[in-house]
């Protein structure tokens, strides 16, 4: 990727407002999902699907948590196309504008008791939509820093819209535990969990604001001005290089597994089969977070040091491993246990998440880009953040126990380890010519 003047290491002004700007959307978007997820957790079984026993409301719960993850390569066709064709600008204000709306428009849909079977219909439509936005999100934001950040420092630039779920996710579970403590069960089930969805809407407005007069990058501008622009997108992705982008969905699948393993199922499984207060959970998990968020910026430096690629096998490969002593700490029932278990899975995780910011727009030549790494990274999440509370809560209703859960993570850890073993590293040899983009039809991984 070449660099312009404008994307210079002397523009470092510019350079950390684009940044800024394109890790605070992130924040917001991210925060939209994973105040779906939590209310998913906790309370939507009972409020949408009374009906149905415990274990059955809380697969209809996570059922309709998992239409986000099957909308966001859709979005990623989409907003890729946009991407693409236009511009990676329009993208970030579209993507952010669809994914406020929905979120807000989550928190005012009446439950069961009140409109009937309207009212999971509606909340299954608006989780659509919120995924929607979702998979056009992050495609737009890292390829806006990959775009202009400097060669010797793109894994940094990167890492830093990495930092945005971190961030979402401890904005909308911080003001879940807030409410949670101060309201009585029966307020907060009532109308106390609607109100970071309602928040969402405020947030969505300042990051417009933000993301308003960003520049469009370098890249792209280039290849306009070339006329180097794909017709449709995801034609020329899938007929030319469709096995980058599976491998690239395969690598993607455990880090998504294990993430929603520790933010959303393990809060389902504690208060349901242990029997712990959520608000302590929820207090555990956000340290975990927490930790996770502030060294994402270290791991994106580190992979600019020793290459993605590298750092991403450690990752997944640790990730498989720490599982086992995390499922044993979660079924402890002890605090501090959870937290120090959940800490080492999601260090592990972002081992390999802070660098794929710069990894997978670096597979991509700039003509599919947009649509080649955002329909990678989200059909990853389909295939590892979908299904897995799915997969994890019927698991666990047979045993009680969270080891069957262990062995499914690790399996998936297995199936992310061969595809980022086939995968070439994009550091070093690979970022000079990374604006015409990494050969998506290498076999063989570069050494590193």
């Amino acid at each position: 990727m070449r660099t312009s003047p404008s994307a210079s290491p002397s523009a470092s002004p510019s350079m950390a407002r684009i940044a800024a700007a394109s890790a605070a959307g992130t924040a917001i978007e991210f925060y939209d999902f994973f105040a779906y997820g939590t209310a998913a957790a906790l309370v939507l079984g009972p409020l949408f699907f009374p009906d149905a026993s415990a274990l059955a409301g809380t697969l209809a719960a996570f059922g309709t948590f998992a239409v986000g993850f099957v909308a966001r390569p859709l979005g990623s066709v989409l907003f890729g196309h946009i991407g693409d064709r236009v511009g990676r600008r329009p993208v970030l204000v579209g993507s952010l504008l669809l994914t406020g709306l929905a979120t807000t428009a989550v928190g005012c849909v009446p439950g069961y008791a009140a409109i009937g079977p309207a009212a999971p219909v509606l909340l299954v439509t608006l989780r659509f939509l919120q995924g929607l936005g979702l998979g056009g999100e992050w495609g737009g934001a890292v390829l806006l820093v990959a775009e202009h950040a400097p060669e010797r420092r793109r894994g940094l630039w990167t890492s830093l819209p990495q930092t945005g779920p971190a961030v979402g996710f401890l904005l909308a579970n911080g003001i879940v535990l807030a409410l949670s403590a101060g309201l009585s069960d029966a307020a907060f089930r009532s109308w106390g969990w609607r109100v970071p969805f309602w928040v969402a809407g405020a947030l969505a407005l300042a990051g417009l604001a933000l993301r308003a007069a960003l520049p469009e990058t370098p890249a792209f501008a280039a290849a306009a001005g070339r006329g180097d622009l794909a017709r449709v997108p995801v034609s020329e992705l899938l007929r030319e290089h469709g096995r980058l982008v599976l491998l690239t969905a395969g690598a993607m699948a455990c880090g998504y597994a294990v993430f929603y393993t520790v933010t959303t199922w393990s809060l389902a499984y504690t208060t349901e089969h242990l029997g712990m207060d959520r608000t302590v959970v929820l207090g555990c998990v956000l340290v975990a977070v927490l930790l996770k968020g502030a060294l994402t910026p270290l791991v994106g430096l580190l992979g600019d040091r020793f290459g993605r690629r590298r750092m991403a096998l450690v990752g997944t490969a640790a990730m498989g491993v720490v599982v086992f002593p995390y499922a044993g700490l979660l079924a402890s029932g002890s605090p501090v246990a959870i937290a120090v278990g959940s800490a080492a899975e999601l260090i592990a995780f972002i081992t390999v998440f802070a660098v794929v910011g710069a990894y997978l727009p670096e597979l991509y030549a700039p003509r599919v880009r947009c649509t080649g790494a955002a329909l990678g990274y989200n059909l990853g999440g389909v295939l590892g953040g979908a299904l897995t509370p799915l997969v994890a809560t019927r698991l666990v209703a047979g045993t009680g126990t969270p080891w069957p859960v262990a062995v499914y993570v690790a399996a998936v850890a297995l199936l992310s380890l061969g595809c980022f073993a086939a995968l070439p590293e994009t550091r070093g040899a690979a970022a000079a010519d990374a604006t015409a983009g990494c050969a998506a039809d290498r076999r063989a991984p570069r050494p590193g």
